[in-house]
Parts: structure tokens; sequence; C-alpha cells
């Protein structure tokens, strides 16, 4: 079949991810279609293939510059002649582009959403044959979304001014139920739905928690030397500190946040992308739609305000399909930096909007304290169905015993039924602890029967219990300004039925390094050296997993080097010969 073809010769690949080629047939076909599939799931492939088939120019709506630049680098370097149009361009550089537009030079062309109002632009592409327009992170189209952006309303009125119309094509990775449907209704479509899954299986998540994040990162880092990594922290503050105490520790480590000068960040970003700096510490301003393939880990040391911003922060690691490691960093007071963010936000339409937010923060906040399989908890958050144990979570993969808490548990729920439902976390861990807080004695909760009755733990542990319990789904917070404990049915039962609860502790593993570390360092160098003199990220070169595969195969002639996943016909012909050269001082290499 002719896209089966193109996917070997363009993109070096034998065979489509799960879902590709059905999206692929529905877009051919001429329907309009949306994609649901996870980070690292090839959604780029699906409407790249069809634009090459399609008689006119499909136009993709992409959210960030960085992300258009690299998808549009890795297109040029393939044979596939694409080209974006933002305001990073100068008037000279736009008028020339425009020309070739209209001469047909390119089967795609990126855009951020704004330029959807640019007068100029539109009488341009009217001139033009649009046979698809493809909307990536299509979930910013939604208020339901944890992402999003009014440019994306623009859309419609867009698509409503073209002389045809064409086949819409949305894509993304983070869409509950709720926002699919948004999607749909937003953008007037009737189309064919791929779900592919949620699940990432080469990621493996891990939730640390009572131990100091600074002291976590060091420690990790040197288990993960010369990895490409990226460390997500919740203020600009946080960020400087973090940035600062590991360039201390003599580590080559970026920054990005909202803070710095354009320049400045923009030089962090490129020299992380090119993998001139392994690291980068960043707010989440940094790394929507960056395609960075080879980033090994991503840690949070901070919550974020939904699962959502974190599937798709986390989902950054391991886009190469190579085992990755995904760390959130847990810290109570991390929920009230979250809350003075949904509180001060500019972008409330409705109550129930806000309301949702605050739902959203709470299901995170279980997130981090669910003692069963952390992946399925991220399945079954977006509508899939839950697995007991998925062998590559901290969860699943903790040996250590498991400790009886019993009666902690029981003296937990006893004191929050007794006080009436009606404290916050801190004035019951204050009653639980046997504290002297004047708020407590004024409203004479000493003379509570459960007044300390765990006064031989810190209020730091009977903290953590509580966060156990609500992560378990034993206790629950009310939301709005005073948030306060009350107890779930589950709670309820097991007082009443006399039931048992256990305790897990977490680890996390040291790195496994490859057996062909030593041939995978001269390949990367040779792959440097040839994006240096290209000038685009290695990972556009290379993926990290072609470069492990030629590690292990160490193919010897054309015919050999082509099996190899990620070498097509055209980056053979351009970089082929380097890789089998060195490869040749390994071992002889057979006539072709």
């Amino acid at each position: 079949m002719q896209y089966i073809d193109l996917l070997k010769k363009y993109f070096g690949y034998d065979s489509f991810r799960e879902g590709q080629e059905e999206i692929i047939k529905s877009i051919l076909s001429q329907v309009d279609t949306l994609a649901i599939m996870p980070t690292g799931g090839g959604k780029s492939i699906c409407y790249q293939i069809p634009s090459l088939i399609l008689d006119g120019i499909t136009i993709v709506i992409s959210p960030l510059i960085s992300l258009m630049k690299d998808q549009v680098d890795g297109l040029n370097q393939i044979g596939i002649p694409s080209i974006f149009i933002n305001s990073s361009l100068t008037r000279k550089e736009l008028e020339k582009y425009y020309h070739e537009i209209l001469n047909n030079k390119y089967k795609i062309i990126y855009l951020a959403p704004e330029r959807l109002e640019n007068v100029e632009f539109l009488e341009k592409i009217s001139q033009i044959k649009v046979s698809q327009v493809a909307i990536d992170e299509a979930h910013c189209i939604s208020q339901w979304g944890h992402d999003f952006r009014n440019s994306y309303l623009k859309i419609l009125d867009f698509l409503n001014l073209l002389q045809e119309r064409p086949i819409i094509t949305a894509f993304t990775a983070t869409a509950t139920l709720k926002v699919k449907d948004d999607i749909i209704k937003q953008l007037k479509m009737k189309p064919n739905i791929f779900i592919t899954g949620f699940d990432r299986k080469n990621l493996k998540y891990s939730i640390i928690k009572g131990i100091s994040s600074l002291e976590f990162i060091k420690n990790y880092l040197k288990e993960h030397k010369d990895e490409s990594g990226i460390i997500y922290a919740s203020t600009r503050k946080e960020v400087e500190k973090i940035h600062t105490e590991l360039e201390k520790k003599g580590y080559n480590i970026g920054k990005y946040h909202a803070g710095l000068k354009d320049r400045e960040r923009e030089q962090y970003q490129n020299d992380f992308l090119n993998d001139n700096t392994p690291l980068i510490v960043a707010t989440n301003a940094f790394g929507m739609g960056i395609d960075k393939s080879n980033v090994r880990f991503v840690i949070h040391n901070n919550l974020t305000k939904d699962l959502e911003s974190y599937y798709q922060e986390a989902g950054r690691a391991g886009r190469d399909g190579l085992n990755s490691d995904c760390i959130l960093i847990f810290n109570p007071k991390d929920i009230s930096t979250q809350r003075f963010f949904i509180e001060n936000s500019p972008f409330h339409s409705s109550e129930e909007i806000l309301r949702r937010k605050y739902e959203k923060l709470n299901l995170m906040v279980n997130y981090c304290h669910t003692s069963n399989c952390i992946r399925s908890y991220v399945l079954e958050y977006f509508g899939e169905i839950p697995i007991e144990n998925c062998n590559n979570c901290s969860n699943c993969l903790d040996q250590n015993e498991e400790i009886d808490i019993t009666i902690i548990v029981q003296k937990i729920v006893s004191c929050i039924g007794k006080t009436g439902m009606r404290y916050g976390i801190n004035m019951i861990v204050g009653i639980l602890s046997g504290s002297k807080n004047k708020n407590l004695l004024n409203w004479n909760l000493d003379r509570q029967s459960t007044y300390g009755v765990l006064s031989e733990y810190s209020q730091k542990e009977i903290r953590s219990y509580i966060d156990l319990l609500i992560g378990n789904g034993y206790l629950e917070i009310t939301n709005g300004e005073y948030p306060i404990v009350q107890l779930k049915s589950t709670a309820i039962s097991f007082i009443k039925n006399k039931e048992n609860f256990y305790m897990k502790s977490i680890k996390i593993e040291k790195k496994v390094l490859s057996e062909n570390i030593e041939v995978l360092i001269e390949l990367k160098k040779i792959r440097k050296n040839i994006a240096t003199r290209e000038k685009v990220p290695p990972f556009l070169i290379f993926s990290d997993k072609t470069l492990d595969e030629l590690s292990t195969k160490l193919p010897q002639n054309k015919i050999e080097m082509l099996e190899i996943s990620g070498v097509g016909e055209i980056k053979y012909k351009k970089y082929g010969a380097e890789f089998l050269e060195f490869i040749s001082t390994i071992i002889p290499l057979e006539e072709e």
C-alpha cells in the first residue's frame, strides 16, 4: 500500500504503531478525524503521511514556535518540504515564504493559531488548495481542558473562510471524555474517533514523599549521569534555587521561566534541544510541544494543578520508546500553592469551572497518596479499565515489607468522626498530636477524647498518614476557601467491619547501564557531529532508540542498516556511510 511505502521511505519504520494506520485510512477517505493518542504515540505521522498523498497543502495549527521549528526541521531533513509561519519571521522572510507557498513549494505549513486572524495570511492562503487542517494539542480549544487558549476558538472562523472545506484532523494526548466532546462541538466535526489508550509502558511512574526534594534530585542525578532530563518546579523562585544548587555541584544545567529575557530563555532551550546542556529546570512554561525524543527522565519538584498537566509534562520523557522515569516529589505545602494559583487565575469564566479545578486538584493529590498501582490510577482517570499490577511503577515494584498501621488509621478516622467532620487537616493533625495551638485550645478541642492519641508521632508523620488515607479513598477534602476533611464510606466500613490497613514504603532503583555503552557513546558523538554540521538537534538525525539498536545489531551494509528502526532510504543516503564507517572499525564490513 502506498502509505506503508511512504512510512519506510521517509521515516524508516517497517510497521505502524497502534492506531496510526487506521487514522491515516480515515483521513484519506476524506472523513474528519479525532485522535487521542499518548505523547510519543506518533500523532504527527498520522497527518504527515496523508499530506504526501492528498492533492494540496496541509496546514498544521500548533501552539508554540519551538514545536513548529522542530517539526519543520525534522520534515525537511527527511525530504518533506515544510515551512512555519509565525511571529519569529522577518518581513523579508515572510514575503519569500508567501511567494513559495503560492508556487506550491511546500506540502505542510505550520501556523500559530493567532496567524488565523492575520488579513494578509488569509488573503494568500485563499489562493491555494488546502486539503487538510490538522489541529495539534486540540484540547486547547476546550475550556474544560487544562490548557485552554482563546486563540484556538478562531479556528472554526478560519475553516469557514476557505473556498472548499478541508479534512479536519484533531490530535491530543490528554483529553478526558468531557474535553473530547467539547473539541467536536467547538470544531463542528462529525469525526471518526480513535482512542489508542493512555498507557505508555516504557514510562516508570514514581512518587516520592517525606524527604528533601533537593537531596533526592542530587542523589538521582548521581545515578543517571550524562542522561537528558527535565526538572519541573512550580515557581520562578524554586527554579532559580534548584538551578543554583545543581550548578554548584558541577552539573551542566539550563533554566527556563517567564522572568528570563527572551534571548536568554531561547538560548537555554536551544542548548537543551541540541544536547549541549543535558539538563534543564523549568516552570510549566517550558516544554509544550518540545519534540526532543531522548529525554530519559522528568522530575516534578512540585505538585501540578491536575493530572492532565502532569501526564503531558511527564510524557515528555521517553518519546523514543526507551525506558524512562517520571518522578513526582510530593510535599503537602504544594497543595496551598496550587490553590493560590486557582484562586488568582484570570481565566475563570464560571463558578462551575472553578469548582471543577478544585476537584481536579484533589484528584491530583489523591494520585500522590494512592498505595495501589500508580499507572492504573492514571488510566482510570482518563476513562480506561484499571489494572492491578503494571510492574513498572514505584508502588508495584516496591519489594519492602508492608507495615500494619491499622491502629493509627482507627485513631485518625475516630478523631474526624468525633469532631463532626468540621475541621481542616491542620486542626485534625493538631488534635491528634496534642498541639497547644491557641485556636485549638480556645475551641476546647483539647477536651476531645482523641486529643493527643498520636502524640508519639510528629505532626509531619501524622499529616503523611492522613494524606495516605485521602489517596486511598478513605477521606476526602472539600472544595472552597476553607477545605475540611470528611470521612468517605470506605472509612466508615473500615471501622464497622474491623478491617486492617497496611502501608508500603517507596524506593528508586539505580540506573542499569547498557552493555553496549562504549559503542553507544561513540555513535552519539557521530550523531552530534552531524547535527552540528546540519544545524539541527541531534535527535532529528537519529533517535536514541535507533542508536541503541545500531549499537546492538552493528549492521555491516546498506541492507542491514535499513532494517534498523528509524533508518529510511533518505536518512541512509545522507548519514549511513558515517555510521557504517565507524562500525567497520569494530567488525569488518561485508561487501554490498
